[in-house]
């Protein structure tokens, strides 16, 4: 059965463009069409679908501030941000807001596939550009603390540990046996994170740590088994 997706873009032709690219894969179908961010909550609402294709530029409410909304009723869905702009303020904005991938426009149509693909089994995108950009700015060290995250230096030696395994992918109870921790003490490592840094879902949380450069050279030395 095909991933149903909500197409949120304030221009038609935008839209037109991926259905075109949609029809070259029957793993998607369009449930439904947006043009801006307060019809898409409404959409969202109504149809409930797998994947949303979020502008980030549209008017009145934001992209970011529609996946925000989106996922307070709609948790399940998964979110992608289509953008002009490669700039880290858009990029680290959209994975606070609980965006699962930031796809630039200017993607080809197998980079978009790809995102989707992607997401729709639960994984988390960036276009090659943008993760070779911050990369690059996370190596030289130039990255603005104005517009990335600083919460992490407010995360206790424990939870950075933590944070680290969760952007790895490691499940809680993977989590618990590798740090030798309670699985409900893990859960509430996680819980307390993502009050701290500002996010609502494993996804986003995983998504800022990778921005913000979280690496295992750079965090206390684990205990694992």
């Amino acid at each position: 059965m095909p991933f149903d997706i909500l197409l949120v873009d304030d221009h038609k032709i935008m839209r037109d463009g991926i259905k075109a690219i949609l029809r070259q894969s029957e793993e998607f179908r369009v449930a439904g069409e947006a043009e801006n961010g307060a019809e898409a909550v409404q959409l969202c609402r109504r149809t409930q679908p797998d994947i949303v294709l979020m502008d980030i530029g549209l008017p009145g409410m934001s992209g970011i501030d529609a996946t925000s909304e989106i996922l307070r009723h709609c948790p399940e869905a998964r979110i992608i941000i289509l953008s002009m702009y490669d700039d880290e303020h858009s990029v680290v904005g959209a994975i606070r807001s609980g965006a699962r991938a930031f796809v630039l426009k200017k993607a080809s149509d197998n980079d978009l596939l790809d995102a989707l693909r992607t997401v729709a089994k639960g994984g988390s995108y960036l276009s090659p550009q943008v993760s070779d950009k911050l990369l690059a700015r996370i190596q030289r060290g130039d990255l603005e603390s104005s517009r990335l995250p600083t919460a992490l230096d407010g995360l206790s030696p424990r939870e950075l540990q933590v944070l680290r395994l969760v952007a790895e992918g490691k499940t809680s109870k993977d989590i618990a046996t590798m740090l030798d921790l309670g699985l409900q003490t893990v859960r509430s490592y996680r819980k307390t994170m993502m009050k701290k840094l500002n996010v609502n879902n494993v996804a986003s949380l995983t998504q800022l740590a990778l921005a913000s450069g979280v690496t295992r050279a750079s965090l206390p030395e684990l205990k694992e088994h």
